[in-house]
């Protein structure tokens, strides 16, 4: 009679396991990290990618080989190859005004802090990439510097016209500002610089001296996050 009594006492006074369970876990909302957001600016900029000629063949986050560099490597964010010019873009995600010149050492973001003048830093990117194609003569560089939308420029004018080499633009133009940039290339020249055999060429150079080691991408980032810091 006892045991029956303790039995029943027993059986009231436990929970179910789905209760302990909701209890130990309360609901919380879910956050998008940083690097999520990240990638769906780089998912942007591929999908834009996509909508370029037949004629040109991109590339996006090559780790190339550079003597001139701490690490002995330059990472690019994204190369287009076309008969006419290889263009060479850098993407930045700031939240703010920016400001800079095209021969400044440093632009601001809002006035509260700096960065290396973006146009300087693809200049490394190019001539990177420029030494990987010496056996193919009369290659034209256009640098892009890619922001997202949530900042606004403060910059020199030129550096928004599609005659310049060296651009300035938001994420979402850069497919019509590398289309408007071939137009006016084949307007002022009916003659290709590259055959579409040097256009594959150069894409199958880059690809070889692509590093895909991930401790040499992950001492890049230390190395360079490390100066930012300095």
């Amino acid at each position: 009679m006892f045991k029956a009594l303790l039995s029943l006492f027993k059986k009231s006074d436990t929970k179910p396991p789905q209760a302990v369970r909701k209890a130990q876990t309360p609901k919380s909302k879910p956050r998008v990290a940083s690097t999520r957001i990240g990638e769906l600016g780089e998912h942007k900029i591929n999908i834009q990618l996509d909508q370029l000629p037949k004629e040109c063949k991109s590339l996006s986050d090559l780790m190339l080989p550079n003597p001139k560099s701490l690490t002995g490597y330059t990472q690019i964010d994204h190369i287009v190859i076309s008969p006419y010019c290889i263009f060479v873009i850098e993407t930045k995600n700031y939240n703010g005004e920016i400001k800079g010149g095209r021969t400044d050492q440093q632009w601001s973001v809002s006035n509260r802090y700096k960065m290396y003048n973006p146009l300087k830093q693809n200049y490394g990117h190019i001539k990177a990439v420029e030494s990987l194609t010496k056996s193919i003569p009369k290659v034209k560089f256009v640098s892009i510097i890619s922001f997202t939308m949530r900042c606004r420029f403060s910059i020199d004018p030129e550096l928004r016209q599609i005659q310049s080499n060296e651009l300035v633009i938001y994420d979402i133009e850069l497919s019509e500002f590398i289309s408007r940039k071939l137009l006016r290339l084949k307007s002022e020249s009916s003659e290709q610089l590259l055959s579409q055999a040097q256009v594959q060429s150069i894409y199958d150079q880059l690809i070889q001296a692509n590093s895909t080691d991930s401790e040499i991408h992950k001492l890049h980032i230390e190395k360079n996050t490390t100066i930012r810091n300095c």
